[in-house]
């Protein structure tokens, strides 16, 4: 088990992942945002099933980091529930994960 995690969040616009990918690294809250999209979710929403494009966001930055990343996201997401979901990265090369831990702190 390592330190490090993947964060994921989706948004509903290439420009506004762009916006928290910049701003969650220029802060140092993660050494690398990858961003892909469009993608389509269906999910259900106040009752009823959506369909909806969106953008997702693949955030890897440090455990320790995930509060503030959290609320990060929640600063600039334009959603009312955000999907914000941290998955641990079990293993990895040594080379990348010294890479993360040096760029996130």
């Amino acid at each position: 088990m390592t330190d490090a995690v993947q964060i994921i969040t989706t948004l509903d616009s290439e420009g506004k992942a762009q916006e928290i990918a910049r701003a969650l690294v220029e802060k140092r809250l993660a050494a690398c945002v990858q961003m892909a999209g469009p993608i389509q979710s269906t999910f259900r929403w106040k009752g009823a099933i959506e369909t909806a494009g969106e953008w997702l966001c693949i955030i890897k930055t440090r455990a320790e980091l995930y509060d503030k990343v959290e609320a990060a996201i929640r600063e600039m997401h334009t959603y009312e529930t955000p999907e914000i979901i941290a998955l641990p990265i079990v293993a990895g090369s040594a080379a990348y994960l010294d890479w993360l831990r040096h760029e996130t702190s």
